[in-house]
């Protein structure tokens, strides 16, 4: 005992919050692919490991990408199997564990603590008792409100039975943004259905908002408005003008395509529905092999901006393209701080942004050139010329965590599906995430700085 304690005290203090982080959702999916392989989870055939390990990836993850159809190629105790990944995924494995430590009365140490306040809260003193009680309370409120919603619709189209467990399983995974469907064509059959449509737009919102500002949105309807802090003021914003800007570009794009012969109302829910799920949700009511280049443009970016920060979605996250898009408005007015809404935003914080985007953008170039070699070998450009559009969408619904694909995904190489996994799971995380752990000194302020000399730019 007394030889393995230094042993065990040395990786104990190297195990920081980023790596706590990161080695809790590899367990988590590690264990989730070798469960998925256990006899009775699936069909007659079985499953390869490297799809379960796909399929357990994608779940926990809330990504939303297969390669098997989740509705036949897995049983009811599969399935199940999967919303669990999907629910302890789309919180987080450390949120549970601190959750589960504070019911026993247990103590919570300060790796999982910092852990937990990273994932979800941009405020340090925020007690993660409380925390992990509003994220626990809300999650559960709102999929129930959804579940009940689509029960209400769907139980005029099926028994109560299964009704109830499609409310439960779609409800889930529509507010864990995760996009994982029992049906092989997502949404398709219920792309017209206001109804249905509304209740699955309200849950990706929801779930892409963040928990912190889903906590101070009941301060909107009072008279002290000025309390929102600024994190949840920008979110709103943001999230506001990318669905409605996303909804009458898709509804223009695609007016005498996709969306040809339909009357207006249902291409103005398609077209909303299509705003909504690119920001990591991942469920489609359209089929994305046939909506124009520009659509596919605006999906792309959609799906690279994500979510918000403390959210189940991925992303480079709506604050971040916020925060950059206002440092070049403050940089052209002159100002030497990035302000918004009247408040300046810390050089640190800047930084961090833009650190996100650089590592965000070389980790999708990277996944997109090995992917390029993989999948297309040294073939000719001109006879690959659709497979790498498609391959480009894959890579970037990979890495924000959205799901939504142009049908590739079934057919990659091992080595392809390999790179996904890898994609998803960084993204899920957070690039940043994992380039903090990767570095050992990652978090550590230096005490020295080198001479300044100016170069030139642009």
């Amino acid at each position: 005992m007394g030889l393995h304690s230094p042993l065990i005290l040395r990786l104990s203090r190297r195990l920081t919050p980023a790596r706590a982080l990161i080695v809790s959702f590899m367990g988590l999916i590690l264990l989730g692919g070798l469960i998925l392989c256990l006899p009775g989870l699936t069909g007659p055939a079985g499953i390869d490991f490297i799809d379960a390990l796909f399929t357990a990836t994608s779940a926990v993850c809330v990504t939303g990408l297969v390669v098997v159809d989740t509705g036949t190629a897995f049983t009811l105790p599969g399935q199940l199997v999967v919303l669990a990944l999907i629910q302890l995924g789309g919180l987080g494995i450390m949120t549970f564990s601190v959750f589960f430590y504070t019911l026993v009365g247990r103590g919570v140490s300060l790796r999982d603590e910092l852990a937990v306040k990273g994932s979800f809260s941009h405020q340090s003193a925020q007690d993660v008792a409380v925390l992990v009680r509003v994220v626990v309370f809300w999650t559960l409120i709102i999929e129930a409100a959804g579940a009940l919603g689509l029960f209400c619709f769907w139980i005029w189209d099926h028994s109560v039975g299964r009704a109830a467990y499609l409310s439960v399983f779609h409800a889930v995974s529509a507010f864990c943004n995760a996009g994982f469907s029992l049906w092989s064509d997502s949404l398709t059959g219920y792309r017209t259905h206001w109804g249905v449509n509304l209740i699955f737009i309200a849950l990706i919102v929801a779930g892409g908002l963040g928990f912190i500002v889903l906590s101070e949105l009941p301060k909107l309807g009072r008279k002290n408005r000025s309390k929102l802090s600024l994190h949840s003021k920008i979110v709103a914003v943001t999230t506001l003008v990318l669905i409605v800007s996303g909804t009458l570009i898709f509804l223009a794009l695609e007016w005498n395509n996709v969306l040809k012969e339909l009357s207006f109302h249902h291409r103005l829910i398609i077209s909303l529905f299509q705003a909504v799920t690119p920001r990591t949700a991942g469920f489609n009511s359209i089929d994305f092999a046939h909506v124009t280049n520009t659509t596919i443009l605006m999906t792309v970016l959609l799906m690279f901006i994500g979510g918000s920060p403390g959210s189940t979605a991925g992303g480079i996250k709506t604050v971040t393209a916020a925060l950059l898009v206002s440092l070049g408005l403050s940089r052209a007015r002159g100002f030497s701080k990035v302000n918004i809404f009247r408040r300046s935003v810390p050089d640190e914080v800047v930084s961090r942004g833009l650190a996100i985007l650089l590592v965000a953008s070389a980790v999708i170039t990277l996944a997109l050139a090995l992917l390029l070699i993989s999948e297309t070998g040294h073939l000719d450009h001109t006879q690959t010329r659709d497979v790498f559009i498609k391959i480009f969408f894959e890579t970037v619904s990979a890495f924000g965590t959205v799901g939504l694909s142009m049908g590739i995904t079934p057919e990659l190489t091992l080595l392809g599906k390999l790179i996904i996994i890898i994609t998803m799971f960084v993204g899920r995380v957070g690039p940043l995430t994992v380039a903090m752990a990767l570095l050992s000194r990652a978090g550590q302020a230096r005490a020295y700085n080198y001479g300044a000399e100016k170069v030139m730019v642009g």
